[in-house]
Parts: structure tokens; sequence; C-alpha cells
């Protein structure tokens, strides 16, 4: 707590009562250069509440019995999505304590309540902590630590390794439970029950735009996830800028397969239909024939997924009558062409491929809805400056590959850590860890990543986490992890081991050494292949070389 006023580096007071976050942002000197001279992003107040801006604000402008969610049968207008977001927060505030500036971490599946949960964080004054249901205790324990975290809202049926986590730590001081749609009833659901205690009423905390309002963890390449904080006028501005290529409408019925956790999957699902007064359907466990069903039962115009389940989908689709679909979009990892004009040959639509990161919060690059060329990433969104970098910072010349970089009215600031921030944000620039072409049209095209990053089925995965995870197993005596090419996911990941005892080199210890990897950290982080050698290759001075794992 503090007892004067905090100010934000524009001079505007902060809404925030606890300053702990605000202490962990960069300091200025390392931010990246910020750009609103767009005309659809110049004219944001001071104060902004993104929860009132893309809510109440919908409410405001005839939306509240237009349905917001279907989920399993459920419906929420609008202005049911609202009477739960102010009882939240009233059960945030009146029964828990929370002050403005304070972190809460959510745990949930893509569900209404956790959609009710995050814009209720926010209309409190408090920090919203994205995770994905697939964490385990060990990647929740150090997310609660990082962030300090005082209260976490979790689904009943995700508690047992949030719990785990909170026994070894003196964090969280308090997990409420509730389930998918609120349900009273529940014997697990505290929140829930409270929530039906309360009154639908009450204002929204007064924040300032540049307040904090959700912290983001993604994956770092040394093993352990950066936390990218992003501020209330950029959740709005995220919402302002890819919709501009992408479009948005109020009669769009949106499925999404991403996790509201990842900010490809906030946008599609939460920020984007909120703001243009759409309709998002939410699917608990995305898998090929969920997505598909809901498009054919919703009568869904909009379908955002990543490669990997398109191709899964492509053999399902005759089942299915997708006729009511509009438009489909891409991202997570790279478009192949040859996906590409599959999936068009297969329903007639036309996937817009684009690349956003964590840290930026939505696409800065996308192809257009037209899709001139199958394969590239597009062209800026409006409101980017997108160019590609030598080492020196300087721009390379037409026709040679360089380090992504973007500037905007989003970017990185990352939380605690200034050693990061220095490698992501260089010369005003965001660096996005991509090494990629641009064409003679300024068409921009994905090559490879900077770094020893692995994206798989969208994911971003550090083989440095999984390398210490596998090292641990009492079996292994030597390990390092690559990420190898795959023809559905991008890339897998490759383990290759050197045991103890090599005559126990095994399909069987193999499998052994996956599902304990599965057992300590997210499942989709588990290494799909298990090589067993004699001993690792490394260079005069110990270093491992690992492009001699990556071959056949």
């Amino acid at each position: 707590m503090i007892a004067g006023t905090m100010h934000l580096p524009g001079g505007v007071p902060s809404a925030h009562v606890d300053p702990f976050m605000h202490a962990k942002l960069p300091p200025p000197e390392l931010w990246p250069r910020f750009d609103y001279s767009a005309a659809h992003l110049g004219r944001y107040p001071d104060r902004l509440n993104a929860s009132v801006a893309l809510l109440d604000a919908a409410i405001a402008a005839g939306a509240g019995d237009r349905p917001a969610f279907h989920y399993e049968g459920i419906t929420w207008t609008f202005g049911h999505l609202l009477d739960r977001v102010q009882r939240i927060a009233r059960v945030l505030v009146e029964d828990f304590g929370l002050v403005p500036g304070e972190r809460v971490l959510l745990r949930s599946a893509n569900t209404p309540m956790v959609a009710a949960c995050w814009l209720a964080v926010l209309r409190a004054g408090g920090i919203v902590i994205n995770t994905m249901a697939m964490l385990r205790a060990r990647e929740l324990g150090f997310i609660l630590e990082k962030a300090q975290v005082r209260f976490a809202l979790c689904e009943a049926s995700l508690a047992e390794e949030l719990s785990l986590a909170a026994s070894s730590l003196a964090l969280p001081e308090r997990i409420a439970c509730f389930t998918a749609a609120c349900d009273a009833s529940h014997p697990d659901a505290d929140l829930d029950r409270r929530v039906a205690a309360k009154p639908a009423s009450g204002g929204a905390v007064a924040t300032a735009a540049d307040d904090v309002a959700l912290v983001s963890f993604t994956s770092g390449t040394t093993g352990h996830p950066k936390g990218a904080a992003a501020f209330h006028r950029d959740l709005v501005a995220a919402a302002d800028c890819w919709p501009k290529v992408h479009t948005v409408e109020p009669d769009d019925v949106v499925v999404g397969s991403p996790s509201l956790a990842f900010t490809y999957g906030l946008g599609a699902s939460l920020l984007y239909p909120l703001r243009y007064r759409a309709t998002s359907v939410l699917i608990p466990s995305p898998t090929p024939e969920a997505l598909l069903g809901a498009v054919a039962r919703h009568r869904a115009t909009s379908l955002y997924s990543v490669p990997a389940l398109y191709q899964s989908m492509l053999p399902l689709v005759e089942a299915y009558d997708l006729s009511s679909m509009r438009k489909c979009a891409s991202a997570g990892e790279n478009l192949r062409a040859t996906l590409w004009e599959q999936w068009h040959a297969a329903t007639g639509l036309r996937a817009v491929n684009g690349l956003g990161t964590t840290e930026m919060l939505t696409h800065f690059v996308s192809e257009s809805m037209r899709v001139d060329c199958a394969g590239s990433m597009g062209r800026a969104v409006p409101g980017y400056t997108v160019e590609l970098l030598d080492d020196a910072g300087l721009p390379v010349s037409r026709g040679e590959r360089g380090r992504l970089a973007v500037i905007g009215p989003t970017g990185c600031r990352y939380i605690g850590d200034p050693e990061r921030q220095r490698m992501a944000v260089q010369h005003g620039w965001n660096l996005t860890g991509d090494i990629c072409d641009r064409d003679e049209d300024g068409r921009f095209w994905y090559v490879d990543r900077a770094d020893d990053m692995i994206v798989s089925a969208g994911y971003n995965i550090s083989p440095q986490e999984v390398e210490r995870v596998v090292a641990e197993h009492p079996g292994v005596a030597a390990c390092a992890v690559v990420g190898v090419p795959h023809e559905t996911r991008g890339h897998a990941v490759r383990a290759c081991v050197v045991l103890r005892d090599p005559h126990d080199a095994t399909d069987a210890k193999a499998a052994e050494i996956q599902q304990y990897v599965k057992s300590v950290i997210a499942p989709y982080k588990y290494p799909r292949e298990v090589r067993f050698i004699d001993e690792l290759p490394r260079t005069a001075t110990g270093k491992v070389q690992r492009y001699r794992l990556r071959g056949d």
C-alpha cells in the first residue's frame, strides 16, 4: 500500500493503490516507442477502464439483449454478462478486500464464467493474471510468486494443481472456485454462491488508461516464463486494429480454438466480439469435432484457429454443414501454402494468415480478407509499422532477410525482467524473435525463429524447460531438446537423451519419459519424439551442437 498518489509516465495519477506492478514495470527508457497517430487510435481518454469500454459501451449501444456467449446449450446475453461482472466485482471488493492494483490469477477452460471474471477483475481495478488450464503446479507456482498473486479464481474442476502450488507458497491468500456458467448449487463453487447473494449494481474503478490491466505469461528460451504487461488502453487499441483487416460485425458468430489465456484467444473470443457486439461460441475442449460441430450448430460466420487444427479438421469437413461460414483466420504459427490450398479446396474459405505476439496483444501483420498470396503473412495491420532490421538495428535492403520489428499502439513491457526487456526492445522497436523476408509488393514471409524457441501447434515451448524436466527423470544422465519439422504441428519437440543405463533404450522407456514430462509441466510441452543417443555432440568449449540433433 502507499499513502501518496502514484503518477504514471504520462503524468496522469494512477488509480492503483497497490504499487507492486507499477514498480515491476521496466524503466521507461527501456520501453518501445508507441504510436497512436492512426485515425482510429487517437481518441482514448486519460481515464479508461477496459471492462467499461468493452462491455458497458456495448450495453449503452443497445446490445443488452443480444447473445454474447453460447456455451454447451447455454446462452448469456450482453445484459446477463454485465450482471455477472458487476456481482463478481462486488465479491472481489466487499468479500475478499481487493484493492486496485492487486493481482488476481484466473484458471479455467474457455467458459462464460471465466470471461465474466476477467472483466470483473478489471472493473474492480485489479490486474488479471492469465493462465492456461493445462499448467501444472510447478508452472503455476512460478507465476504466483513472480506476480505476487493474492487472489485466484479457479474453475472447480481445475483446482487440484493450483492447490498444490499454493501449498508450498504463502500465495495466493484465497482461492475461490466457480463453475462454467455460475451454478450456485455446486458444492465446490464458493464464488458462484457469493455471486448469487450480491446485487447486480455498482460502478467501475476509474483506472488510468496506462494502469496495468493484464499480465500474460509467455514461454522464454531460458525456460522461465516472461510476464508481459498490458495497459487498459492497450486492450482497447488491440480490439481497434486487426478487425480493420479481419472484420468483425454485429451479426458475426465467432468460433475460436485458442484459450482465453492466450492473447490470440482473448482477442478472438472476448475483446473483438465485445467491441463489435458480436457473439462468441466458447468451447472448453476445442477438438476438431467440437469446432466443426459448433460452427454447424450455431451457424457460425467466423473461425479462429491454428494450422495444426485446420489440418486435423480437413478430413472431417464434409460431415458438417459449414455453409454459414464467411471468414476464417489462422495464427500461432505460419500457415503453409499447401495447407491453405487444401483448406480452400475442401471448404471454399480463404484462411487469413497473420502474426501477432503475446507482447503485442494482437496481429500486427496480416493478409487481407482476399488473401492475394497464399503462404505470406501479409502486410502491416493499420496502426502498426513493421520493418526488417539487421543486427545493428538498421533496415535491411529489399530482398534480404532480417529480424521482424514492429512499432504501434501496443508493445513489450516485461515485469521484473530488465535484461529480457533489453533483448526484446532495441532502438525503440519490438523484436518478435522471427526472421522474415519481404517481397517486392511489401508482403512479409516467415523464414524461421531467431532463437531456440520451438513453436508447435501454435504453442511456444522452451527447449530448456523441457530439458530440465527430462533430466530430472531418474534414468536420464543428460538431455538436449530441439524442434524438428512436423507435417501438421509445424515443429515437434524432440528430446535427445543419454540414459544412465544404455540397455534401457526401449520404446517403453521413451513412453515413461514422455509421461513423466506430462506429469510435471503442461502436457503440450512433452517431447513427441524421444531419441536415445550415446552422448551429446559438443563443441571444443563444451557447448551442445543442437544443429546435429535436428537431423534424421
